[in-house]
């Protein structure tokens, strides 16, 4: 597991770290970064099987209902450009912990939410205390290995994690049908204080000599120098567009299957959370392309028909099998690009890895943000295929562009 370093890169003068030594810590790394990005899939994931029931209940419509989504999103991208500097500045470690009293605070407090209004408010925090899981487990590998190697772990760590939003929506779905959505809630924070127990076992990844010396806030502007960056720029980009697809999917989801199809909250969940397991195929056969960019081009392919027929089968023909069949293939050819765009983009950001994370998983919630309540509009199942054949064209775009940039990725 040795860093391969490139000659004259700052890395090559670092100590090796302990994952880069110890395999019994790697694998314990491994799993634990699995368990942090799981946090930032449970935040939306876990509760989405009980949109329609909190929609009757608080008694608004189903696009104020997304709106929770979309908070929280906003919440998971405002949080990591915070955390980001503040991170390269204190360390790894102390943002998490404070992040996961705040997430286990607001997800506790929300059950006993009056009004939409409020739980909304609650799930901006819940998603500002999530971020801080959700985009260490992207940092701190980049603070340890880079090029092929940091590919590696995480695909493995993106394919691992396919079980989160293949679970969370079934053990959601459960959950809901038997206690309601506000136990979803609560199992969502005893979710994070068990992984709060665990972090003492976690080594700091970025040592002292590394961290940036001026205050935190003074290196906020070192998000202008990334975003000058046109290839890191390109990547990020592209990760938004394919994540806006899957929270597009995660939006809709619920109210295509258990009002117009008629399954129950369970069924729900099970039927997603089999589908999801199709972003961890995905993601890793994305490791046998060589150079890595040009995984895009197939995963493009797949995502074509997949996102047309679909959009066409949404208007015109209701068919769930056929709904399925082409929700599958979306969710694979996402789980391509997932695991591509985030090692490229964290591989161009590496010198500045906490505000490329930051960047990085911004991109993606700022997409959901906008599209999660325009896919409840009107007639979900005519929004739903919009918003898709939408986004579809955005991923084309930007997929020809990162397969044309130079590879930095063997």
């Amino acid at each position: 597991m040795n860093d391969q370093q490139t000659e004259g890169q700052p890395q090559q003068e670092r100590p090796l770290r302990p994952a880069q030594t110890d395999k019994k810590y790697y694998r314990f790394l491994v799993m634990y970064l699995v368990l942090l990005s799981a946090l930032g899939s449970f935040v939306n994931d876990m509760y989405t099987p009980s949109l329609p029931e909190m929609s009757r209940y608080f008694g608004c419509t189903a696009s104020q209902a997304q709106l929770s989504l979309t908070f929280g999103m906003i919440g998971l991208g405002i949080g990591q450009l915070l955390m980001g500097p503040i991170s390269d500045h204190y360390g790894r470690k102390i943002v998490l912990s404070v992040s996961l009293i705040v997430f286990i605070t607001a997800a506790v407090v929300s059950v006993f939410s009056p009004n939409m209004t409020t739980f909304l408010f609650l799930r901006f925090v819940q998603g500002a205390g999530a971020a801080g899981g959700y985009f260490l487990a992207r940092t701190i590998p980049a603070d340890i290995y880079h090029g092929r190697d940091l590919a590696k772990l995480m695909a493995l760590i993106g394919a691992v994690n396919g079980l989160a939003p293949a679970s969370s929506p079934m053990l959601g779905g459960i959950i809901a049908d038997h206690g309601g959505w506000k136990a979803v809630f609560i199992v969502l924070a005893a979710f994070a204080l068990l992984v709060l127990c665990i972090a003492p076992k976690l080594k700091e990844s970025l040592y002292k000599q590394d961290r940036t010396t001026v205050p935190w806030y003074k290196t906020i502007p070192g998000y202008l120098k990334l975003m000058k960056n046109t290839p890191f720029m390109v990547h990020i980009s592209l990760k938004g567009c394919a994540l806006g697809l899957l929270f597009s999917y995660i939006s809709a989801a619920p109210f295509i299957l258990e009002i117009h199809y008629g399954f129950s909250q369970t069924m729900y969940g099970i039927i997603v959370g089999l589908n999801s397991l199709a972003i961890a195929a995905g993601s890793m056969l994305s490791l046998r392309f060589h150079p890595f960019k040009n995984t895009v081009i197939p995963a493009t392919i797949i995502l074509f028909p997949s996102i047309i027929i679909g959009a066409y089968a949404l208007w015109h023909i209701h068919s769930f099998l056929l709904f399925e069949i082409c929700s599958i293939s979306m969710l694979f050819a996402g789980g391509m690009i997932f695991s591509v765009t985030n090692s490229l983009a964290m591989n161009e950001g590496r010198m500045q890895a906490g505000e490329a994370s930051a960047l990085l998983g911004v991109a993606g919630y700022v997409v959901g943000a906008i599209v999660a309540p325009f896919v409840g509009i009107g007639n979900i199942l005519h929004s739903t295929a919009l918003v898709f054949l939408g986004l579809l064209l955005l991923v084309i775009i930007f997929s020809i562009w990162t397969y044309r940039l130079k590879a930095d990725l063997s």
